[in-house]
């Protein structure tokens, strides 16, 4: 099981998700039996990493009573084949197709976003790195994707700018140097963060190293040259690879030797699964 703990601001998220599709109420509800209860399944219309179940037992629960009933058949996680029924719906039909979008919309973006990750962790199996995610999230909805990597099996950059130290280019120009900034992150930032530096090449590397980096993030280097930087380091701190990073060269990047892989693309450019809500008996009899 994923661990999913709901918070004030997932609650939030969920309420502006059925204020923004239902608007004042769905006129074509009017076109369907007040009294009739329907039966629904939420159907992979291709192959796919579940993720999402507990973010659609919330909107339900935050939609109030009324909501339709659902009863899984897969679990976050589960890789389903096209056809699978993920889960079943119950309740009133009026209710159900007025809720439809909003469902889909949260399983499919976050069904996307772990099916792609795990794409990428099954690209580097058995090599000892870890893929890691970033903050190139969805504004408001980084909870979600961030869960969404961890359920197709990578691990959690930091969430927000309080997770972590990373000095980047401009932190460096703007501090004149790599041991200047160093030192003034040791004595701001808590002594439970980790100090990281991006570096553009081994010179830069050298001075990660020497100034005292828990870890140097290796911006765009070959995979080649990661690892040689991954030699000369010898273990002085933890190494990530970064930037031009793709399905294709995860790989090699892996077996650089490199610690860690901060992969972008999980989140800014996973494209939303193909899910359905099909209604299996809508209650009229007919």
């Amino acid at each position: 099981m994923h661990a999913f703990t709901p918070t004030p601001h997932l609650d939030a998220l969920l309420d502006l998700t059925l204020a923004e599709d239902l608007g004042v109420g769905d006129f074509t509800g009017a076109l369907v039996p007040a009294d009739a209860i329907a039966r629904a399944e939420i159907q992979a219309r291709e192959p796919l990493v579940l993720c999402g179940a507990p973010v659609v037992e919330r909107l339900l629960w935050r939609f109030g009573p009324g909501a339709p009933a659902v009863t899984w058949q897969a679990r976050d996680g589960d890789a389903l084949e096209k056809g699978a029924v993920v889960g079943h719906l119950e309740g009133s039909l009026r209710t159900l197709l007025a809720l439809e979008r909003s469902m889909l919309n949260l399983l499919q973006r976050m069904s996307g976003v772990a099916t792609l990750t795990r794409r990428y962790v099954d690209a580097i199996a058995g090599t000892g790195a870890r893929l890691v995610d970033t903050r190139k999230t969805m504004p408001g909805h980084r909870l979600l994707d961030k869960y969404a990597t961890r359920v197709g099996g990578a691990y959690n950059h930091r969430s927000a700018l309080d997770g972590g130290v990373l000095i980047k280019d401009n932190h460096l120009a703007a501090c004149g140097g790599v041991a200047a900034a160093v030192e003034r992150a040791r004595a701001v930032a808590p002594h439970s963060l980790r100090i990281e530096v991006e570096v553009e090449d081994l010179e830069g590397l050298d001075a990660a190293l020497a100034a005292g980096a828990d870890v140097v993030l290796l911006d765009n280097f070959t995979p080649e040259l990661a690892a040689t930087a991954v030699a000369r380091a010898k273990g002085r701190a933890l190494m990530e690879a970064s930037g031009g990073v793709d399905l294709q060269t995860v790989r090699a990047f892996a077996e650089a030797g490199v610690d860690l892989i901060a992969v972008g693309a999980l989140t800014h450019s996973a494209r939303a699964a193909d899910l359905a809500v099909e209604v299996v008996d809508d209650g009229l009899g007919g």
